[in-house]
C-alpha cells in the first residue's frame, strides 16, 4: 500500500507552458474592442401621486423599512406626497468620441435627469438630444472629448448563425458580456414598436441591458439591444431583440441634423398576401404587400395606386412581406422618387411615385417655439394628423376629421383633464380642427384655458384643459 501511494506521488503532470498562447475559440478580442464604449445610464423622473392615495399604496416596502406603522399623528393613514422620484437603469453605446450616445427611448422616456457612467467610472450629466418612440431609439450627448467610440458595422450583412455578443448593465450588477448567435433577422409583427425590423438573438439579455450593444465577432456594433420575450418571468429566455444599427444610425442622423425624424410615406394601407389571397388574385407566390386602401390626396393616389394592387418591389428590391415595404419607404427622404413594380389584374406594371412626409407633429415643440400661453394647455401631448388608416385604428369612420392623440405625459394638465392616448381632437374653443396646424393655431389664440371637443371611439365629449 505504501509503495502504491509513493508511486502516485511521483506521477508526472503535463503542465501548460505559461509563455505559450492557448489555442481556443474566443470572442475576447471582440469584447475588448467594444466594452470601453458601452456605458451605464441612470435615469430619474418625478412622478405625481394620485390624490387621496396613502403612501403605503405606492411604497409597498415601507412596512419593512419605515420608522412607524404608516399612521399619522392622529392615527389616520399618512397622506402621500404630491410627487415622488423614480429611477431606472439601462445601457448606452458611445457612437462618437465627442460624446454622442445611442440608447433606447424607453430608458430615458420622460426622464428629468440622465446620468451616464463610463466604464472607467467617470460620470456625466447627459442631455437628451432627441427621441424616436416609433423605433425606441434615443440620442444623448455628454460634454466630453476623446471618448472610446465603438466601430459601427453593417447590420444588413448579418446572417442567421453569426456569433454575437450582448454588452450592457443587466440588473445594475456592472458591465456584463454574454454570447450567442443571430437567431433571426427582420423580425416583425411583435407589437413592440411601430417600426420593427429586429435582429433576434439568443445571447442573454436581461433588464438593464436595454440600450446596450449587440456586436459581431469583430467588436463592431450591429444592433441596440431593446427587448426580450420572457412570458411571466421578466428574465432571459434566449429570445432577445435588437434594433439593427443601420436603422438606429438613420434615426440618429436625422435627430442630430433635423431635431426630429422625418419619415416618408405613400399613403396606402397594406396587408400580407396570404397563400389564399395569392391564389385568388392569380399571383404565383404569396409575396409583396397588398394595398387595401389608398388615402385621398396621398402620394400613392397621385401615382395611380389602387386598392387590390400588390406592390412586389421598391427601387428594384423585392418585397417579401408587407412590413418590408413600410420599413423601406419610411427610411426614404420625403420628396424622393420611388419606382414600384405592381401586380394588378394578372399583370405587372411599373409605377413611379414621389413619397411625401409622414404627417405628425408634436404640439409641445410648437409651444416652445411660439411661447404662447394658450399652447401650454397641451404641453406634454403629442398628436398626429388623422388619415383613413389612423381613423380606423381609433374605431372611427375613414372620413373623420381631426388630430389623434399619440402620447400624453401623465403629469401634464391635459392628462389631469382626462385626455387619453387615442382620443381624436376635433374642436378647440368651438373652432374646427382638421390637422395639427389648425390645432396649433387654435391653441395660440386661446387665453390660457382650452375647451376641447374629443371623439373617443365614436362618442364625443368636452374636456376643459
Amino acid at each position: 500500500m505504501a509503495a502504491a501511494l509513493e508511486s502516485r506521488a511521483h506521477i508526472a503532470l503535463k503542465l501548460a507552458d505559461p509563455n505559450e498562447s492557448p489555442s481556443r475559440i474566443t470572442m475576447a478580442p471582440a469584447a475588448k474592442a467594444a466594452m470601453p464604449a458601452v456605458v451605464k445610464i441612470s435615469a430619474s423622473k418625478v412622478v405625481k401621486a394620485p390624490t387621496g392615495f396613502s403612501e403605503q399604496q405606492f411604497d409597498p416596502f415601507r412596512q419593512f423599512f419605515g420608522g412607524d406603522d404608516g399612521l399619522g399623528g392622529n392615527g389616520g393613514p399618512r397622506q402621500a406626497p404630491r410627487s415622488h422620484r423614480e429611477g431606472g437603469l439601462g445601457s448606452g453605446v458611445v457612437i462618437s468620441s465627442d460624446g454622442y450616445i445611442l440608447t433606447n427611448n424607453h430608458v430615458v422616456d420622460s426622464a428629468t435627469d440622465v446620468l451616464v457612467t463610463l466604464p472607467d467610472r467617470r460620470e456625466f450629466k447627459a442631455k437628451v438630444v432627441g427621441t424616436d418612440p416609433k423605433t425606441d431609439i434615443a440620442v444623448l450627448k455628454i460634454e466630453a472629448n476623446s471618448l472610446p467610440a465603438i466601430t459601427v458595422g453593417n447590420s444588413a450583412k448579418m446572417q442567421i448563425g453569426d456569433a454575437v455578443l450582448a454588452i450592457g448593465n443587466p440588473y445594475g450588477v456592472g458591465q456584463t458580456v454574454t454570447m450567442g448567435i443571430v437567431s433571426a433577422t427582420g423580425r416583425t409583427g411583435l407589437g413592440i414598436e411601430d417600426y420593427e425590423d429586429f435582429i433576434q438573438t439568443d445571447a442573454s439579455i436581461n433588464p438593464g441591458n436595454s440600450g446596450g450593444a449587440l456586436v459581431n465577432d469583430r467588436g463592431e456594433l450591429i444592433g441596440i439591444n431593446t427587448a426580450i420575450l420572457a412570458p411571466g418571468s421578466g428574465g432571459n429566455q434566449g429570445i432577445g431583440f435588437a434594433v439593427p444599427v443601420n436603422l438606429a444610425r438613420n434615426v440618429m442622423d436625422q435627430i442630430v441634423t433635423h431635431g426630429e425624424v422625418q419619415r416618408a410615406y405613400l399613403g396606402v394601407t397594406i396587408q400580407e398576401v396570404t397563400p389564399a389571397i395569392a391564389k385568388a388574385i392569380g399571383l404565383n407566390a404569396p409575396e409583396g404587400a397588398l394595398v387595401s386602401d389608398v388615402s385621398p390626396n396621398s402620394p400613392g393616389q397621385r401615382a395611380g395606386l389602387q386598392s387590390g394592387d400588390v406592390i412586389l418591389s421598391v427601387n428594384g428590391s423585392s418585397i417579401g412581406e408587407s412590413n418590408q415595404l413600410r420599413m423601406n419607404v419610411s427610411m426614404m427622404t420625403p420628396g424622393q422618387t420611388v419606382h414600384l413594380k405592381v401586380f394588378r389584374d394578372g399583370q405587372t406594371r411599373d409605377i413611379t411615385a414621389q413619397v411625401g412626409e409622414l404627417p405628425g407633429k408634436k404640439v409641445e415643440r410648437a409651444s416652445r417655439e411660439t411661447g404662447a400661453a394658450g399652447n401650454q394647455a397641451l404641453e406634454g401631448v403629442s398628436v398626429e394628423d388623422l388619415d383613413a388608416r389612423t381613423a380606423r385604428q381609433a374605431g372611427l369612420p375613414a372620413n373623420t376629421k381631426g388630430v389623434v392623440v399619440t402620447e400624453v405625459d401623465p403629469s401634464s394638465p391635459a392628462a389631469s383633464a382626462g385626455l387619453k392616448e387615442g382620443d381624436v381632437i376635433q374642436e378647440v374653443n368651438h373652432h374646427a380642427v382638421t390637422n395639427s396646424d389648425d390645432l396649433s393655431s387654435a391653441l395660440h389664440k386661446s387665453n390660457g384655458e382650452s375647451l376641447l371637443l374629443v371623439n373617443r371611439g365614436g362618442n364625443k365629449l368636452y374636456l376643459a384643459v
